[in-house]
């Protein structure tokens, strides 16, 4: 299990909590005060982590990088998805997901070759020559801007074990209960300002202000323009 999972009760189950994702990384920054000016690296998973990182980087003195993750999708969706492909090739499929859904052997190839392709993409126009940082022993504050069915950072967490790093922390705005369960044992820590259960999530729930972001946008925000 997670060493501890970190919320903000005032917050539980309230929708429109932040303004917009630079303040939810204001409210984490605060939550993960006792990171500040250490060696830990903040990594944003794009697009939408990206803001909320840079915030929690910015507030607390550290780097900041990117670590790409893209859902594999429902082939009839485009937010929806059963698995997700990460920065360093792996994938994770999530088998229930393709069970429940019917999901046939050519779509989880097509639906996983178009995942790949993104990340391959993103990974070319949000990093360029830079190399990937060495993150052996580490410890990392991964962010995205909320989890719902949480196949991307599952996927993130398995990639970043495998390099070896230190202590994983995950940082989200909000995130559904469920989610919280099925990260937790994975990480060593997960903070998340709001949780919230019932039938029905949407990560731009807890946001009054909620669009998506291009990649020129995102690539800015990493690179401090």
């Amino acid at each position: 299990m997670a060493k501890a999972v970190r919320s903000l009760p005032e917050l539980a189950d309230k929708v429109q909590v932040f303004r917009d994702r630079t303040h939810a990384g204001a409210v984490l920054a605060r939550m993960l005060d006792d990171y500040r000016d250490s060696a830990a690296v903040v990594l944003a998973i794009p697009s939408g982590g990206v803001p909320v990182a840079a915030e929690i980087a910015r507030r607390l003195a550290l780097e900041l990088d990117v670590a790409v993750v893209s859902k594999i999708l429902l082939p009839w969706t485009t937010e929806a998805g059963f698995g997700a492909v990460a920065f360093d090739g792996s994938q994770w499929i999530d088998e229930d997901a393709v069970r429940i859904h019917a999901i046939e052997p050519d779509q989880i190839e097509r639906q996983t070759k178009e995942a790949r392709t993104k990340v391959e993409r993103r990974l070319k126009r949000l990093r360029g020559s830079r190399p990937p940082l060495n993150l052996a022993g580490r410890t990392v504050i991964l962010v995205d801007d909320g989890i719902a069915a949480g196949s991307t950072m599952r996927a993130a967490i398995a990639a970043l074990r495998k390099q070896g790093v230190g202590e994983i922390a995950v940082a989200v705005p909000t995130a559904h209960d469920r989610s919280v369960a099925l990260v937790a044992p994975l990480a060593d820590l997960v903070v998340c300002a709001n949780i919230r259960g019932g039938f029905r999530f949407a990560v731009a729930d807890a946001y009054e202000e909620w669009r998506d972001l291009s990649e020129d946008e995102v690539a800015a925000l990493l690179h401090g323009n």
